[in-house]
């Protein structure tokens, strides 16, 4: 099938999957018992989101196409397992146990906003924890039992931030200084939680219920070993400590960052031409893998 033909069918996958304004997408994958030519496989196609599994080490990274797996030593990332799934929001929670969100693969007969899923075997498999149908998390993030989650409302196409005491059973809503791009919580104190927006980064010492911008730069943060880290819009390189003072300018990724994970000792982010680089100071940074 020639790329042109290829694209068009994914973009018409996306409106039938009812992403609506939130850049939600559904599935390039045929559903079974049509007829008709398969359609190429077109890889990694837009990143969301990544993460690093502790049972192996291997990188995970969430797409508008599905979710793909790039081993230890391996730049080119592979699909896991033969899914379409548009994951906008993925975190790790755990060895082998992920937490997601965004609209099913075109073959599940699913609602085209898949709420808060859950992955126990590594992204092959995913089962809904709660508002199947009613929520589309573009950013996810848990610390023990607390998740955060902010995304659209599926009949108000509202954005929100939503927490959940109980792993994303039941939730309450919080408010916001801004629309959030990136959500980051301290492994050490899930009360405390960073967030990001064009305009600036936001932490809160009490769960979401108020906060402090620390920064007025925007982009995208994460809560690295060090502290906090910010890549911005332009692709600069910014770090703080835990509290979010002493910020200073670190380096460049050299492009506009499509998400941003830090991990054990390192820092991940994703470019919109899908180069996903590594860094262990923010500083100096090395391609950990490509499309």
């Amino acid at each position: 099938m020639r790329k042109g033909v290829l694209i068009a069918s994914l973009m018409a996958a996306a409106l039938y999957a009812g992403c609506g304004d939130d850049g939600g997408g559904g599935s390039a994958a045929q559903p079974e018992g049509t007829r008709g030519p398969a359609l190429e496989d077109p890889g990694p196609v837009h990143v969301h989101g990544l993460g690093i599994n502790p049972a192996d080490g291997a990188l995970f990274v969430a797409t508008h196409t599905g979710l793909f797996r790039a081993a230890p030593g391996e730049e080119r990332s592979k699909r896991v397992g033969d899914r379409f799934q548009d994951t906008m929001g993925f975190t790790v929670v755990a060895p082998d146990r992920f937490l997601g969100s965004g609209h099913p693969d075109l073959r599940d007969k699913l609602p085209p906003f898949l709420g808060l899923i859950r992955s126990t075997n590594a992204g092959r498999s995913w089962r809904p924890i709660s508002l199947l149908g009613k929520r589309d998390f573009h950013a996810l993030e848990a610390a023990g039992e607390r998740v955060y989650g902010y995304g659209s409302d599926y009949k108000t196409r509202g954005q929100g931030l939503l927490v959940s005491d109980d792993g994303g059973r039941h939730w309450r809503s919080a408010e916001v200084p801004e629309p959030f791009l990136a959500l980051a919580a301290d492994p050490e104190d899930p009360k405390r939680v960073a967030a990001s927006g064009a305009r600036g980064v936001y932490l809160s010492e009490d769960g979401a219920a108020s906060w402090q911008q620390v920064h007025t730069e925007g982009g995208l943060v994460a809560w690295s070993e060090a502290g906090l880290i910010l890549v911005s819009a332009r692709g600069l390189v910014s770090t703080a400590d835990e509290e979010g003072a002493g910020w200073r300018r670190v380096g460049t990724v050299g492009g506009q960052p499509a998400a941003l994970e830090a991990a054990q000792e390192e820092v991940y982010v994703a470019l919109h031409d899908g180069r996903i680089l590594r860094s262990e100071d923010g500083a100096d940074w090395e391609l950990r893998a490509r499309p």
